[in-house]
């Protein structure tokens, strides 16, 4: 098999060491950059070589991968915004970068990432080219389906999260009779379906892929932890948009929905709502 090259920008998470694995079976040589010592030790057996870097420091990510004469690039992983925040002093590249962002919510400033690594010659590639068999299909995939009420809320949440996503706010909404108990923004997934469970019970949650999002970038991602959020908080559906979110683990997310009653469902919205 012909060997090629690629860089891995790596988040927190499963999912990029997935990607590596995959990358390395598909015959790539894989460099990758990381931002914490953790991810760096997970990554080690898995690409050909890793190098940690600040969260801040643009122009050495760009010399890494140029110093390994790697071309093309792809993006998977979390990244907590609330501790990139509180990085020390960015180098010049990304400072110059920050201040010129009209606003710094998360696509713009991947968006913005982007662009200045399409100017020094690199080429940016959606982690879905490798990782389709991952991505949530249409229909329901839980052994239980929506009633006539979680419908209407998985249609009403769609269509909120959607509005949301283009303010490129959160990918998550939470509802219950059509009225909004709680909105993604900083804290995460996660932590949005916990603080709805503080709220209300039985409900509806949707995550989507923001309208104004490259799809190379971001693409909303849920695996067995969430459903384990969802238990926690008594919600009773989980809604993805079909062909534009990764499910994770879904063997055992499923068999964990299913003992517990939840829909997991995927959704392409009505109306050219996507």
């Amino acid at each position: 098999m012909e060997t090629r090259s690629i860089g891995l920008i790596s988040g927190e998470g499963e999912f990029p060491l997935i990607l590596a694995r995959t990358l390395k079976k598909q015959g790539y040589e894989v460099v990758a950059v990381c931002f914490s010592k953790e991810q760096k030790g997970k990554l080690v057996p898995l690409v050909d070589k890793v190098e940690e870097i600040g969260i801040g420091q643009l122009g050495k990510l760009i010399s890494v991968f140029r110093k390994e004469q790697i071309r093309d690039l792809v993006f998977l992983g979390k990244i907590d915004k609330s501790k990139a925040l509180k990085i020390g002093i960015p180098d010049l590249k990304a400072f110059f970068l920050w201040k010129r962002l009209k606003n710094r919510e998360d696509n713009a400033i991947l968006k913005a990432v982007v662009e200045e690594l399409e100017k020094e010659g690199f080429k940016v590639r959606g982690p879905a080219e490798f990782l389709g068999e991952f991505l949530t299909p249409e229909g329901v995939l839980s052994k239980r389906i929506p009633n006539e009420e979680e419908w209407e809320d998985i249609k009403y949440g769609f269509f909120i999260a959607k509005k949301i996503g283009a303010l490129d706010i959160g990918q998550c909404v939470v509802v219950k009779n059509k009225m909004t108990v709680a909105v993604e923004a900083m804290e995460g997934t996660d932590a949005t379906i916990l603080r709805a469970g503080s709220l209300k019970k039985d409900t509806v949650v949707v995550k989507v892929a923001k309208p104004i999002q490259d799809l190379r970038l971001d693409l909303p991602v849920v695996g067995f932890k969430t459903i384990e959020n969802l238990v926690k908080a008594k919600a009773k559906v989980l809604a993805l948009e079909a062909e534009k979110t990764f499910f994770l683990q879904q063997e055992k997310a499923l068999e964990l929905a299913d003992k517990h009653g939840i829909v997991i469902i995927g959704y392409r919205g009505e109306n050219g709502e996507t």
